[in-house]
């Protein structure tokens, strides 16, 4: 379970893990990208399934400068529905523009100190967390958002500008930790 969270500064911890186009991905992988996004996700949760078009969309929008990578973390004993082959079936059918990883074993939510689905950590050139939380102010109706947390941090970062709100609670469901 994970026990401490990154701070601000802090500097991205690495992985290793298979995503469901079956490659295996590094913060390596993305090296090419000013910024790179990790959001801890899964498929039953209904925060990421509302977020997912959004998701889809900023990625889309800030394609050549951002990375999103999406990790699901879930037990998938108790939660077969987050399995490595119903991710599969997820990213086919909403049309992912992102890697999907897959996070078996957990260190990687515990690295992180990830608590929930959807959780975002938006690191800079050096791979030093700039902002984490939640990606907007309302998860159940897109078009009542008024603050875009993710966007704007990804715009203030693209322009050498402070990120004015650098975090923010994050909302969604809790990461289904395996019983040890």
């Amino acid at each position: 379970m994970a026990t401490e969270k990154l701070k601000i500064g802090d500097k991205a911890p690495d992985f290793n893990l298979i995503g469901v186009d079956e490659k295996h991905y590094s913060l390596d992988s993305f090296k090419d990208k000013k910024l790179v996004c990790v959001i801890f996700s899964c498929n039953h949760c209904p925060y990421v399934k509302a977020y997912e078009d959004r998701i889809i969309a900023i990625q889309k929008d800030f394609e050549d400068d951002l990375q999103i990578v999406a990790i699901n973390s879930n037990d998938e004993i108790n939660y077969p529905e987050d399995s490595f082959e119903e991710m599969k079936k997820r990213a086919k059918e909403k049309g992912f523009n992102f890697p999907y990883l897959r996070d078996a074993n957990q260190t990687i939510a515990e690295a992180y100190g990830a608590t929930h689905t959807p959780e975002i950590f938006l690191f800079d050139q050096e791979r030093r967390l700039q902002y984490h939380g939640k990606i907007d102010d309302n998860w159940n109706y897109p078009n009542q958002v008024k603050e875009t947390y993710l966007r704007d941090a990804i715009k203030a970062l693209l322009t050498g500008e402070e990120v004015k709100i650098k975090e923010t609670y994050s909302i969604g469901c809790t990461i289904k930790w395996k019983v040890k």
